[in-house]
């Protein structure tokens, strides 16, 4: 049974069955990571991208988290699963994966299907590396075996600007490389300054160590040893991967396909109205082992 518990504003109380179809549940999962459950179905674990903490969400982040997984909610009882709060300095992206992967096997005892955006994308692909009982499916979104080149300096000019408590500057950094062309990272780069102080303005340890352990993940060399069947989607103008890096994660995958957006970018690819039900359609289409498409 999973350590969780309904919230509310001024109280907070256990439930004894936190999957309930049509219920929708905030609370933490077994080594203190903060979850949100809704939905009903199979169940679908959704690992989000990077944050300024690794709190669980309250007010607009909230609803602005459960929003991002309520299309998948439709077909499937969604878990949104953050990292664990407090992580040491040096932590690794094998150490993310190793508390996730034991968090899931007292969650869910069985193989689960795996969806990962961006950071939750590199997590998930070291999770189905060193934890592959836990995997059913693979769905990997915006991410790769690593960051590109352009990509993590980006991340590491973003660390140093918390760091120096410039949380407009780090907004502005990571906003630009969410566009696909100058234009648009221009207009990004002007709005992450205006909302960077209430973004970034409280950003905790958690997210410098978070950046820190994808700078130094580089997978490549074990991307064969995933068994779980994959699906890998990208955009051709994502500016912190490449059309080439997307292509090679997916080749190095023995049960693979690789789907890439043209013209999208880091965040258009997530945005896009395709997303949700080609990941759908990935997950329902087969069982693990049959020949896709």
């Amino acid at each position: 049974m999973v350590d969780s518990m309904f919230e509310s504003t001024n109280s907070t109380t256990r439930s004894r069955t936190p999957d309930a179809p049509g219920t929708r549940v905030y609370g933490r999962l077994p080594g203190g990571l903060p979850f949100l459950s809704l939905g009903s179905g199979e169940p679908l674990v959704f690992l989000p991208g990077i944050g300024p903490h690794n709190e669980a969400p309250v007010g607009m982040e909230r609803r602005a988290q459960a929003a991002m997984v309520e299309p998948y909610a439709k077909d499937r009882r969604v878990w949104w699963v953050n990292r664990r709060p407090g992580l040491s300095p040096d932590a690794t992206m094998a150490d993310l994966a190793g508390e996730l992967a034991g968090a899931l096997r007292r969650q869910f005892g069985r193989p689960v299907d795996v969806l990962g955006i961006s950071t939750g994308g590199s997590v998930a692909l070291q999770l189905a590396i060193d934890h592959p009982d836990v995997v059913k499916r693979l769905v990997i979104v915006s991410a790769a075996y690593r960051l590109g080149d352009r990509g993590r300096e980006a991340q590491r000019r973003v660390a140093r600007e918390v760091q120096a408590e410039r949380p407009r500057r780090a907004a502005a950094e990571e906003f630009a490389m969410m566009g696909a062309g100058a234009a648009s990272r221009r207009l990004l780069r002007a709005t992450g300054w205006l909302v960077g102080r209430s973004m970034y303005g409280k950003a905790t340890p958690d997210m410098i160590a978070t950046i820190h352990a994808e700078d130094q993940l580089d997978l490549r060399d074990r991307l064969h040893e995933i068994s779980a069947p994959t699906l890998v989607v990208g955009g051709d103008r994502d500016a912190f991967y490449s059309e080439q890096l997307f292509k090679q994660t997916a080749a190095l995958i023995p049960d693979s396909q690789l789907l890439l957006y043209e013209g999208k970018s880091h965040m258009g690819t997530s945005m896009s109205r395709n997303l949700v039900p080609d990941v759908l359609g990935f997950l329902n289409a087969h069982s693990p082992g049959q020949p896709r498409g």
